[in-house]
């Protein structure tokens, strides 16, 4: 019997072992391909000259942004029409390009190599969709997109540990990005391997959860239409929430230096493990509502809650209540509370709410592809803006309003769905 063939076996019979099969498969997989995209930002690259009166490092964030901003406008498509027989192939030749850029990126001497980073994050952002299309329209959806949503969570600082023990072993600024996604390489396959063997959605899945689609240029335009205020709500915050995470993930090594704790490159890893731990546990109880309106009514609140974190631990952090180090675990629980529903279960169970056949990962893109453009727009506003360093106070200011819109705009998406599907 092959894997695929057993697996078919234990979603019958062994449900639980399924499930836990196929958390982990996508978990390896995304986090490991992680080890592609974040590892530069534990650089400084501070004995690089600024180019045009732009710190050089920002120059290196912006250009895998925008290549990873234009990759989500190519997902809506590239996502959406995705046939399962080419999934697996696709996940592996983008990663593959994106490691040869990170490969030339060392080999071309800078700041030419700038350009690299573009053709870095271009590939990469295709990689969710690729790995969520595994897993959405499930019985346990919930659980498996909680487990493949930690993986960027606990990724985002294991990568960057990697990238900073690599700089603090010898290794050049220039060479560790490569160096990294070599580390990742074998764990990207194993996991490949192992999500290529989930099955499609079984007869159960499609009843409760129900059918997920291919869609063409005009089932998007439909379904888009028929949703459009909501939509535009909901994306309107993630806007905001994605320029906040990408803005704490690029900069942390800077944040982390006028913290005092520069030296310590375990920092970044150990930060964000309690945040992975309830943000999974939050999520993962979803599995248990079994309404579908109901459990796309508690993700409206799930959302709304983390961005109340980010109000609540910013104004402890002024008052002196809390450490920095607790404001930076609070911070990034707040903002995974509220982000990470959108990557996962709070689509999917749009979905099943309307009720109308459809795939998450399309509206997924659509987020993303807004959501980037502010990842963008944060930065200018940094470099721009406000004085040279000043991380500390940017970055909280930034949450505490991105907190208060956040409330406001999520009110408003549920009074609009709330109409529509009871």
């Amino acid at each position: 019997m092959n894997l695929q063939a057993t697996l078919i076996s234990w979603r019958s019979d062994k449900a639980p072992l399924f499930t836990m099969y196929a958390a982990f498969a996508a978990f390896l997989t995304y986090f490991s391909m992680y080890g592609f995209r974040k590892p530069f930002s534990a650089a400084t690259f501070g004995m690089y000259d600024a180019v045009l009166g732009i710190d050089y490092k920002m120059w290196l964030i912006f250009s895998q942004l925008l290549g990873y901003a234009i990759s989500k406008y190519i997902g809506i498509k590239f996502v959406s029409e995705l046939k399962p027989a080419y999934r697996i192939a696709y996940l592996l030749g983008l990663v593959g390009i994106a490691e040869v850029a990170l490969l030339i990126f060392w080999l071309v001497p800078a700041p030419i190599n700038i350009i690299l980073l573009f053709f870095n994050g271009l590939p990469l952002g295709l990689i969710w969709g690729i790995v969520f299309s595994f897993l959405e329209g499930r019985t346990t959806s919930e659980f498996l997109g909680a487990g493949l949503s930690v993986s960027f969570i606990v990724a985002s600082g294991v990568s960057k540990s990697v990238g900073k023990f690599l700089l603090l072993e010898g290794v050049s600024e220039q060479m560790m990005p490569f160096a990294a996604g070599l580390v990742f390489t074998i764990p990207l396959l194993l996991g490949a391997w192992l999500l290529g063997a989930i099955p499609d959605q079984s007869e159960q899945d499609r009843k409760a959860r129900v059918e997920r689609i291919t869609m063409n240029r005009h089932d998007r335009r439909r379904y888009v239409a028929a949703n459009g205020l909501g939509i535009l709500l909901v994306v309107m915050f993630y806007f905001l929430l994605t320029a906040l995470r990408d803005f704490r993930d690029n900069f942390a090594s800077e944040i982390w230096i006028e913290l005092g704790y520069g030296d310590q490159a375990s920092i970044f890893t150990w930060t964000e493990i309690p945040v992975a731990i309830i943000v999974l546990l939050m999520i993962s109880s979803m599995i248990f509502i079994k309404d579908n309106r109901y459990a796309f009514k508690m993700n409206h609140w799930l959302v709304g809650a983390g961005a109340a974190v980010l109000i609540g631990s910013t104004i402890s952090f002024w008052i002196g209540i809390i450490s920095p180090v607790l404001w930076m675990v609070l911070l990034g629980l707040g903002l995974f509370m509220s982000y990470v529903p959108f990557n996962c279960i709070f689509f999917d169970r749009m979905v099943s709410a309307v009720g109308r056949p459809a795939n998450a990962g399309f509206l997924i893109y659509i987020a993303d592809s807004v959501g980037y453009v502010g990842s963008v727009g944060l930065l200018v506003c940094k470099n721009f803006l406000t004085s040279d360093g000043a991380w500390i106070d940017f970055l909280s200011i930034t949450s505490l309003l991105i907190g208060v819109l956040g409330i406001l705009l999520m009110s408003g998406a549920w009074q609009y769905f709330r109409a529509k599907i009871t």
